[in-house]
């Protein structure tokens, strides 16, 4: 029998077993996972999984879904409320650049991957990488899946306040990953504008500039947010 790296031998990551994701899955009594083929693997995996599904008159129905896994990952906001300020990263993202965007050169909340570590550890790692800054605090702002149709990812959204005096180290990620970060420092209203006119397009830095100004610490008028909100 063929060996089947991932599978049953371990792939470049000495992963093995990538096909068992989803088979034990019972949480909802309308789905009943019938197989699940690995179909690619580089730093994350591709699955096509076959599933029976019971639809709102009763009838199943056999349905086949490919689903991207990345792990999960988180995102966060650091903010000056007195100077009215926040921090955010510009870097390029090819994804966006081979999709229409002019240049590829996306505006971004910084954001990174859990790896191994819980969201509020991952997302300090990144903010020390990426901005420089050392977070203190960190405000739990909610959970989402940004692609649901497609990618597994769930991000965990993050505010944090910080200071000038926060900004310990220049930033601009690792090197050795393939990271090349420009840290900017806006106002926020400025910030706010970009998700408007398009100069900022990524959808989690909206979803947490909009939380802010409706919700957060840039709101006219809010509930103070509790810096002590970690979870």
């Amino acid at each position: 029998m063929t060996s089947r790296p991932g599978v049953d031998t371990p792939d470049h990551r000495g992963r093995t077993g990538l096909d068992q994701a989803g088979r034990d899955l019972d949480r909802n009594p309308d789905v009943r996972v019938r197989d699940v083929e690995l179909t690619s693997q580089g730093w994350h995996v591709l699955r096509r999984t076959t599933f029976d599904y019971r639809r709102r008159d009763g009838r199943w129905e056999s349905q086949q879904r490919e689903t991207y896994d990345r792990g999960d990952g988180a995102v966060v906001l650091p903010y000056d409320a007195a100077r009215g300020r926040v921090l955010l990263t510009r870097q390029f993202r090819y994804p966006a650049y081979v999709n229409d965007h002019p240049d590829g050169m996306l505006i971004e909340a910084a954001a990174g991957l859990l790896d191994a570590d819980d969201p509020l550890t991952a997302i300090r790692r990144e903010s020390a990488e990426e901005l420089g800054v050392t977070l203190g605090s960190l405000t739990h702002v909610l959970d989402a899946y940004m692609s649901p149709g497609s990618v597994t990812e769930r991000l965990h959204f993050f505010l944090a306040p910080y200071t000038p005096a926060d900004r310990t180290a220049a930033g601009g990620g690792l090197e050795e990953d393939g990271e090349d970060i420009e840290v900017l420092e806006l106002p926020f209203t400025k910030a706010l504008s970009m998700t408007r006119d398009g100069r900022i397009a990524d959808g989690k830095t909206i979803l947490l500039l909009q939380w802010a100004a409706l919700h957060g610490p840039f709101a006219r008028h809010h509930d103070p947010v509790d810096p002590e909100h970690e979870r």
